[in-house]
């Protein structure tokens, strides 16, 4: 899956019609004029194989298929056009190509798809990559190869932890910036008793411990942890047992996310356990979630979240474009995307060059405020983006205005609050 942005002799954007792929004469000749220095970065020859390269390798085809999978190479391709039309003839890069595959949630096939975008397809960086696994298998890869790797689809925190590595960054969200958000937020409301169940991989295993440890800061105790198969259709077992544990948990908080997360509701609905006492929170929930739902099936749940389309002006002005490609409205991690790319291609800018060693030189410390990321840093000490959160809640069908616009922006955290401090094992 390739897609081009083409550019005339003088240097700004060919105009095509969306989903018309060019022909080979015409992409012949847009290597022809990268060759001849059409721009700055083909005079110098800083910008490898005449092109810079943007894979998304992310899950296409499964359970997270609908919150990141197409949508997120769509938003790149946004960026990328963006990126030429604010640059034009002075773009460093005279031509930008972006590629994609399917890691299937399989830190394996993770591993051998990562390889194959940097080596065979000339990826000069790798986006996206949800499930934590499969992010932490390309990350050794990204090391291994000294190419960079912007990681948005996953959770856990040892990407910037005892996993960190010089060519790695993590742009969105982590597992310290859900839990904390929400753990401590309804502990401090009165839920002192939770049961926990998550996903049995690593941003599971995560998220569990990060949430207990939110909860009891708050004062309150998570009487019970369970692990649960993923991808999973059935948690029966674990809905039926909540109401009987001693003591009683106020709260089921559940970590799946995407089509985990729906099942999982469905069945917490079927077995009325709110009706028995049980409330749910969510560690992680995405727009597309609720609306596989319906706002009713989760309505007054809290969660957090990195971004909202409708939060404000800015948001739903990038949404509306998003939406008019897709006819969807844009999760987090598709604004994410869109910020990521975007944030690179303004490195390779401001360098001159695709080099990964000057890329990553350009990206650390580096501030982003745009549509996805207020107050956000870039920090050098770990490479995690630090921004606003914020602490939301699903409407109810009465209240919801228009579609898709489920959510109610409770409070907005910090980005000095919402993530946590560099960690001591990350070594850069």
């Amino acid at each position: 899956m390739t897609f081009l942005v083409r550019a005339t002799a003088s240097g700004r954007p060919a105009p095509r019609r969306r989903g018309v792929v060019p022909s080979l004469a015409l992409a012949a000749a847009g290597a022809l004029l990268a060759g001849c220095g059409g721009g700055p970065a083909g005079a110098g020859g800083k910008i490898s194989d005449g092109k810079v390269v943007l894979a998304v390798l992310n899950d296409q085809s499964a359970i997270y298929a609908d919150l990141s999978g197409r949508g997120s190479i769509e938003a790149v391709r946004m960026a990328v056009a963006d990126y030429k039309a604010k640059y034009g003839a002075d773009a460093a890069a005279d031509k930008v190509e972006v590629i994609a595959a399917d890691h299937q949630n399989k830190p394996d096939v993770a591993n051998s798809k990562a390889q194959e975008l940097y080596d065979r397809r000339q990826a000069d960086v790798i986006l996206d990559v949800p499930t934590s696994s499969a992010a932490l298998a390309v990350a050794t890869v990204a090391k291994n190869k000294k190419k960079v790797f912007i990681d948005v689809g996953a959770a856990t925190t040892a990407l910037t932890g005892a996993s960190c590595n010089k060519y790695t960054f993590h742009y969105g969200y982590n597992s310290y910036m859900l839990a904390h958000g929400t753990g401590t937020a309804l502990t401090k409301d009165g839920a002192k008793n939770w049961y926990v169940v998550y996903p049995d991989y690593a941003f599971g295993q995560d998220m569990q411990k990060t949430f207990t440890n939110a909860v009891q800061k708050a004062g309150g105790n998570v009487v019970k942890a369970d692990p649960a198969p993923f991808p999973n259709d059935n948690f029966s077992t674990f809905l039926l047992k909540a109401p009987g544990l001693n003591p009683k948990p106020q709260v089921l908080g559940t970590m799946q996310a995407g089509g985990d997360l729906v099942n999982l509701v469905k069945q917490y609905n079927e077995y009325k356990l709110r009706d028995k006492g049980v409330s749910l929170a969510a560690g992680l929930m995405f727009l597309t979630d609720i609306h596989s739902l319906g706002p009713d099936a989760m309505a007054g749940t809290r969660f957090t979240d990195a971004w909202y389309w409708n939060f404000d002006a800015t948001s739903r002005a990038w949404a509306d474009k998003f939406h008019a490609k897709t006819g969807k409205r844009p999760t987090s991690v598709q604004a994410a995307n869109y910020s990521a790319a975007l944030q690179y291609l303004e490195a390779v800018q401001r360098g001159g060059t695709d080099n990964s060693d000057d890329v990553v030189k350009q990206l650390e410390g580096a501030k982003v405020n745009d549509m996805f990321s207020r107050n956000g840093t870039i920090r050098a000490q770990d490479h995690l983006l630090t921004h606003d959160a914020y602490l939301a809640q699903v409407k109810p069908s009465k209240e919801v205005k228009e579609p898709w616009d489920y959510e109610k922006i409770l409070t907005t955290i910090p980005a000095a609050e919402a993530f946590q401090q560099p960690d001591p094992a990350c070594k850069l």
